[in-house]
């Protein structure tokens, strides 16, 4: 099909002048769409993949990679059965930080204000290893959270709607049961040490820190006990989830974060599945102004064609006339696309402000967007795919017009000339 005699009349019809003007136009037209539906589609992902980025960035900074639990049903465990599991998680290939935790759900009142938030002790000095709460907490310090001090660190959220800060006092509820069963809530006070800002308002709106020794001496239930666990991978979660899994003593489970979250990536997922498929018509309805232009360019050629077949091409060489015009035109399309969308999505942080500049208006207004910058996150395998998506929709947009030129009967053509 792609003899040499037909790869050099069909780029002779690329480079040609049409002397019909809508040709040249649709040619133009295509090639543009294609260009454009191209360059769209990898920096929309690209801006997507950011964002999704920066979400399980502060999802992260307040929870582990993964924690282990008492599974549902399970004995309640002794401190030397989470020293010993503890142990056995940290010697897991992949594990970087163990440390653990104690979380209740309490009332915190403030007259006259009250808020039900999660209790979560700690201890300062594993903390670090891992969760990123030290990088978010300002006006204080997690190291001042010592046991025995009653201090505590809330989000600014919490602050505000309790109409506190550093220093000022709160009051906890903290429900409990006694022995036979019975509910005796008891009530304590903790000092503010410290504010802490991670930019998601579910977490800031409900987490409390406190040293795990206080949190213990609170009385909490032990049914809230666990280990938070840091891997070097933070992707790789899911099978390193399934390493601990193995070594994990009877009664404990592991989560891992893509569990804990799969609600927000799962509709990354699908948002990002839509907007390609949308974004993809673009380079869809370029495919087909291929066509429309293919067929005019056959109907413009007859004679030409019926000179190549009584001159002895085979109607294969002439599909591959009108196949290598296609492709010329659909697959520089591709190329100038990617290559525009490549440099589009690289620098997407940089345009942005000289556009909302340049026509006063702002993308993500600070009043509702906690952070008003757009990221971006260029993934090599996202560009070959549209690419080769691309190149599967141009090349099949050749296919008929290649057909209906080879079937053009020489006699007919040269019928009226």
């Amino acid at each position: 099909m792609f003899h040499p005699l037909s790869a050099y009349v069909g780029l002779r019809y690329v480079r040609a002048r049409s002397h019909k003007f809508f040709v040249s136009f649709i040619t133009w037209v295509s090639l543009t769409g294609v260009c454009v539906g191209v360059a769209a589609l990898i920096v929309i992902l690209s801006v997507m993949n950011g964002f999704e980025d920066e979400l399980r960035d502060r999802l992260l900074a307040l929870s582990s990679d993964a924690r282990v639990v008492t599974a549902p049903g399970a004995r309640q465990l002794t401190a030397a059965d989470w020293a010993a599991a503890s142990r056995a998680v940290a010697s897991v290939r992949g594990v970087t930080g163990v440390a653990p935790y104690l979380e209740a759900q309490v009332l915190a009142v403030s007259a006259p204000e009250m808020l039900p938030v999660t209790l979560r002790g700690i201890d300062p000095r594993a903390e670090g290893s891992v969760t990123q709460v030290a990088r978010v907490v300002k006006d204080g310090k997690l190291a001042e959270l010592t046991p025995g001090s009653d201090r505590a660190i809330i989000g600014e959220a919490v602050a505000q709607q309790l109409a506190i800060g550093p220093g000022d006092t709160m009051t906890l509820l903290i429900p409990t049961l006694l022995p036979d069963g019975t509910p005796a809530p008891k009530l304590r006070q903790l000092t503010v040490a410290g504010l802490f800002e991670a930019g998601l308002e579910e977490n800031a709106d409900s987490l409390v820190f406190a040293n795990l020794a206080d949190v213990r001496a609170l009385g909490v239930a032990p049914s809230g006990e666990g280990l938070h666990v840091r891997f070097a991978d933070p992707l790789a979660a899911p099978r390193l989830a399934e390493r601990i899994r193995g070594v994990l003593p009877a009664g404990l489970q592991i989560i891992d974060w893509t569990s804990d979250n799969a609600g927000y990536f799962r509709a990354i997922r699908i948002e990002k599945t839509m907007m390609s498929l949308i974004l993809l018509l673009i380079v869809a309805v370029a495919a087909f102004n291929i066509v429309a232009m293919l067929v005019m360019v056959v109907n413009d050629k007859r004679t030409d064609i019926a000179i190549l077949r009584t001159f002895g091409a085979s109607p294969s060489r002439v599909m591959g006339v009108f196949i290598t015009q296609g492709l010329t035109i659909g697959w520089l399309g591709v190329a100038l696309g990617v290559i525009l969308g490549v440099v589009l999505a690289l620098n997407v942080q940089t345009l942005v402000p000289v556009l909302e500049h340049t026509f006063h208006f702002q993308i993500l207004s600070p009043d509702v967007y906690y952070d008003t910058e757009i990221p971006s996150d260029l993934h090599g395998w996202n560009v070959a795919l549209i690419a080769a998506a691309a190149l599967v929709l141009t090349t099949a947009a050749t296919l008929y017009p290649a057909l209906r030129a080879a079937r053009t009967p020489p006699a007919d053509a040269l019928r009226y000339e």
